[in-house]
């Protein structure tokens, strides 16, 4: 068919037309995800991707951090040994395996789980139990809480909290048990916190940190009378805090009367892997389940936590979550298989007798120490020892120390306590800063207070801690009782002079660990409250700063970062050769110092202005007596430069000068007259303090040389030697009546005297000492 030539040339138009419209388009489109990509999609994903070395430089950036941040702040890195290498390979392979096909991994998941559950059965000594495998320690609890409400509760799988609603579910936990656990519980059941009972430790027979098995009767009881359902007991086998069990027999028998679950976690139940076990700890074999933590134990990084139970019904378990149908949940008891079985029975029971031991030595050193308290449970097998400073005030009064030794959980009044518990914060930071390897730590316990805690059994096989560093331990523990118990005897002394010294004021701070807080009055002269207030803010800060420009062992500081006091000097710890009386006229001296300092600044300000007022005020009254003397023709522009031409007036320059040392104003003819400036009258004195102590080469500030006994006699000695050094060193010509000159004229008496200074120096270069001196100084020892 022939195509009309126009309609052909209009479809290829249409056609060009079309296209560059489409191109068009597509131009914009690829500009917008353009655009869309650079705006919302993160940085590290755009593109193609990164290369592997850009990305494992990237994870090891952030896991050491900035050189900075090293070595400001010093961190603890776990110790991951050739097991921890298998734990970390278990990891990858879980990752591996799971992509089997599903017959293969089912197979291969039984058996690992199996095995696993078996082997940790006879390690320790849970006969005929299953094990559920959990990332948070937590979580096994809570999987129990809820097989436990299935059993109970019959019907619960059908009407659900409603037949909690008609008869309440309890949940009884020591008050010795991990803080947060009761709530973490009842948030995650579902359940008011009213379903949670703390039971309170043993208050009159038996460790402060044992469940009250008396008072857990009764409120079994009550709760039972008014229709409540006793559900689950937690009971410990290693508190937290202090490591002490629980009596896990009468509970046991307790919960079979009430046909309640038992359920035992801690971190003594590790030494059921040994070969000789304590009857307290062994008791935890017969409870219905237990929470084992193995990768602390052990130093096994990344593995998961293990609950054994027994229970007879699988259905209820699967509907609890503690058995799962997918194979991939099973894979997470793959590290402790790998790992198990690379320790071995010997290895596994090393590690946790070595362990043991640790706390052993550590327990023995620490009886022979002064002024420290131990809190053990049994001090032959016990693997957590906490121990606190403590020294009895002998110069208190008799009744606050009959008070503190009629009881002994309960040493010290309230104000002592935090005292106690400031020194005892400091002296754990302190042991874990020096001896990081030790894995000391502080604790908080509700009737000794802050003390400081050996757990070896969670801390030793992931910091590698050795028998040396115990001893590296104590040596240090050696070196800090003394700085903790001169500080204490001397805050005393230090809270009086404070309160005797005009212009300081000593402000109580009960927590601070050291001597002690004060702070210097600024003395206003009707200044507003925010004036006085900048001006205290910048006399103390200048004090601090001149106090540790000082040579002394002592450290200066604002206090704490948060809850301490504004504009104040804390003393931080010191020893038992602090010269107080010093510290405190000096810290009062250097104050008054920069005070007056401040002020001599505030006047001459304020001089020079009132100076410059009044040098204007005289220059205009000067410059008006100057026109009157030269007349108004001479003001005139052209008559005035003639007449001056003819008859010049001859004036001389009249200036100001401020004089800053009298404060006054001073005519400048005399600098024309003399050519030079005036210096006036010499300035007054810069204000310094009057306390520079002579000190003995290489002795630092605040430090008493001599014994209080003895000083006086020492002194004595000292300064007669010195001057009979002296008369040594005399010319040979010269006679000691020449020599003394004056004393010719003096008569009798003063050559006397000269003959007698004469033969004390022959006696003293003899090695021999006059009577007189052995007096004295026998006089001074005995006062």
């Amino acid at each position: 068919k022939m195509v009309d030539p126009t309609l052909a040339e209009m479809g290829k138009n249409l056609n060009e037309a079309m296209k560059m419209l489409e191109d068009n388009q597509r131009k914009v489109e690829e500009e917008n995800e353009k655009k869309y990509a650079r705006k919302d999609i993160p940085g590290p994903l755009q593109g193609s991707g990164q290369d592997m070395v850009s990305i494992l430089q990237l994870v090891q950036n952030l896991m050491h951090g900035e050189e900075e941040e090293e070595t400001s702040q010093s961190y603890r890195l776990q110790n991951v040994g050739e097991q921890g290498h298998m734990a970390l390979l278990g990891h990858s392979l879980a990752a591996y395996i799971s992509v089997l096909d599903r017959e293969r991994l089912r197979k291969l998941t039984t058996r690992i789980l199996s095995d696993t559950t078996l082997w940790l059965c006879r390690l320790f000594r849970y006969e005929n139990g299953s094990a559920y495998y959990h990332e948070d320690d937590r979580e096994g609890l809570l999987k129990i809480c809820r097989l436990v409400i299935h059993t109970r509760y019959e019907d619960y799988t059908l009407e659900g909290f409603n037949v909690l609603y008609t008869k309440q579910p309890v949940i009884y936990i020591s008050s010795a048990a991990r803080t947060g656990l009761g709530q973490a519980l009842c948030n995650q059941l579902g359940l008011p916190l009213s379903c949670m009972c703390r039971v309170p430790c043993n208050t009159m027979f038996g460790s402060q940190h044992q469940m009250d098995v008396a008072l857990l009767d009764r409120l079994i009881k009550d709760d039972v009378e008014f229709g409540k359902l006793p559900l689950l007991l937690v009971a410990n086998a290693g508190t937290p805090g202090a490591g002490h069990t629980d009596k896990l027999g009468r509970l046991k028998e307790l919960c079979e009367q009430y046909k309640m679950w038992l359920h035992v976690e801690g971190v003594n139940l590790a030494t059921l892997a040994l070969g000789y076990v304590s009857s307290s700890v062994l008791a935890a074999t017969k409870c219905d389940s237990m929470t084992l933590t193995l990768g602390s134990w052990l130093g096994l990084p990344a593995v998961p936590a293990v609950t054994l139970y027994r229970h007879e019904d699988p259905s209820l378990s699967l509907a609890a979550g503690l058995t799962s149908s997918q194979p991939v949940e099973k894979l997470r008891a793959l590290p402790l298989w790998l790992s198990l079985q690379y320790l071995g029975h010997d290895g596994i029971v090393e590690r946790i007798k070595h362990a043991s031991q640790l706390s052993q030595r550590l327990l023995e050193n620490l009886k022979n120490l002064d002024f420290i308290k131990t809190s053990v449970e049994d001090e032959l097998s016990s693997p957590v020892v906490v121990f606190r400073f403590f020294q009895e005030y002998s110069n208190r009064d008799q009744t606050s120390h009959a008070a503190q030794a009629s009881t002994i959980q309960h040493p010290i009044i309230s104000s002592e306590r935090h005292i106690y518990d400031s020194f005892n914060q400091w002296l754990g930071e302190q042991l874990a800063q020096l001896v990081p390897a030790s894995g000391v730590d502080v604790v908080e316990l509700e009737d000794e207070g802050t003390c400081v805690r050996f757990s070896p059994l969670m801390t030793s096989a992931v910091l590698g801690t050795e028998i040396q560093d115990i001893d590296q331990l104590v040596d240090c523990l050696k070196m800090k009782i003394p700085v903790l118990t001169s500080t204490l005897q001397l805050r005393e002394e230090f809270e009086q002079e404070v309160r005797r010294t005009v212009g300081l004021m000593y402000i109580e701070d009960l927590g601070w660990p050291g001597l002690g807080v004060v702070r210097y009055n600024y003395h206003s002269d009707g200044k507003n409250d925010d004036k006085q207030e900048k001006e205290l803010e910048k006399i103390n800060t200048e004090l601090l700063k001149k106090l540790n420009e000082l040579e002394s062992d002592l450290t200066f500081s604002l206090g704490p970062e948060f809850g301490g006091q504004k504009n104040c000097v804390y003393i931080g710890m010191v020893t038992e050769d602090l010269d107080v009386s010093e510290l405190v006229e000096t810290i009062a001296a250097t104050g008054r110092e920069i005070e007056e300092n401040s002020r001599l600044l505030e006047n001459m300000t304020e001089v020079v202005r009132k100076g410059i007022q009044e040098a204007q005020l005289q220059l205009q009254k000067a410059n008006e007596e100057r026109l009157l003397e030269e007349g108004l023709l001479r003001q005139i522009p052209v008559v005035g430069s003639v007449l001056n031409w003819f008859s010049p007036f001859q004036a001389s320059p009249k200036g100001r000068t401020f004089n800053l040392t009298a404060g006054s104003l001073e005519s400048t003819e005399s600098m024309y007259v003399s050519k030079a400036q005036g210096t006036g009258s010499s300035p007054p004195p810069t204000p310094t303090s009057s306390l520079a102590k002579q000190r003995l080469p290489g002795q630092k500030a605040f430090k008493r040389s001599l014994r209080s006994s003895d000083g006086f006699s020492e002194t004595s000695s000292i300064s007669h030697c010195d001057d009979l050094d002296k008369m040594d060193q005399r010319p040979p010509n010269l006679s000691p009546s020449q020599e003394q000159g004056p004393l010719e004229m003096g008569g009798a008496e003063e050559q006397k005297e000269v003959a007698q200074v004469k033969t004390d120096t022959e006696d003293i270069h003899s090695d021999k000492l006059p009577p007189d001196c052995t007096r004295v100084e026998d006089q001074a020892s005995q006062r």
